[in-house]
């Protein structure tokens, strides 16, 4: 039982990892938590649905179809909400961002009402079965793709000259643009690969569960609670954290109460809070949302 917890909770880990990235990704930017990052999932997923669904795209062109769709979205955003503001204290940039979230509710609600769509099967293929061990076509899929995108994120940060002139910008946007670096451009790239992220959780996520449009709200919450966890604006506290929760709510739901899952996120983002506000990898500056 311990090990099928702990492979169920790395696979939905995963996916908080994936969502607390795209996160990261924006706060290093603006400096702000992005309220309307559930939306990106949300609609990651809903793209995903269209293009298979409606359009009868096959899977494996679907998908990057609707990052790419994602991406734009998250520049668009970048250009015409965000950055207009992107002066003012960040309370105000925040607050955009959750009016943001409840305007993508309201839009997808126009097209898709307040009812649930299954999205078509992906994967045919049978379970794994390692004695007591189940492990699932989707798990494998999740977990892989998870490990490949987060190592291809951190490789182009850390390797790359791109990478590594976009952490001076993040660090300082000042010092950046005073040095010749495009920051307006960067800024919204960021914007555009936070969303992609966020569609990607969901393109990977739609095969298993149901589409609504108010999913995005519970994931937001998960991954806020990562982020609480990993450190805000740290790259490894973010897959770190997600991983950790999703490890930590499947282990409390089968050992202590399965009515925990619901309610593990905000545990722990109180108890980190009062016991240690930077997070396991927060430094020590505190910037305030």
């Amino acid at each position: 039982m311990l090990l099928q917890l702990i492979l169920s909770g790395i696979s939905q880990g995963s996916i908080y990892a994936l969502v607390a990235l795209g996160m990261t990704v924006v706060f290093r930017a603006n400096g702000v938590v992005n309220f309307a990052h559930g939306e990106f999932f949300m609609f990651g997923a809903f793209a995903a649905y269209v293009l298979i669904h409606d359009l009868g795209l096959p899977f494996m062109l679907a998908a990057p179809l609707a990052l790419a769709i994602l991406f734009l979205a998250g520049r668009m955003v970048e250009r015409v909400l965000i950055r207009p503001i992107a002066l003012s204290p960040h309370i105000i940039i925040a607050m955009m961002t959750v009016a943001l979230s409840y305007l993508c509710k309201g839009i997808a609600r126009v097209f898709w009402g307040r009812e649930v769509y299954p999205m078509p099967p992906v994967f045919s293929f049978p379970p794994l079965e390692l004695g007591d061990l189940i492990i699932t076509t989707q798990d494998l899929a999740i977990t892989g793709m998870t490990l490949v995108l987060v190592s291809i994120f951190f490789f182009f940060f850390h390797r790359t000259n791109y990478g590594r002139i976009a952490r001076a910008a993040s660090a300082s946007p000042r010092g950046a643009a005073l040095v010749g670096i495009d920051v307006d451009t960067f800024t919204g790239n960021m914007w555009g690969v936070a969303a992609a992220l966020g569609a990607v959780a969901g393109v990977l996520v739609a095969p298993v569960t149901l589409l609504y449009p108010d999913m995005g709200g519970q994931i937001l919450i998960k991954a806020f609670a990562a982020l609480t966890l990993g450190g805000f604006g740290n790259l490894w506290g973010a897959v770190v954290g997600g991983l950790a929760m999703g490890v930590l709510e499947q282990l409390a739901g089968g050992y202590v109460s399965t009515a925990l899952i619901d309610i593990f996120a905000y545990l722990v983002i109180i108890v980190v809070l009062v016991l240690r506000p930077r997070g396991l990898f927060g430094g020590k500056e505190n910037i305030r949302v």
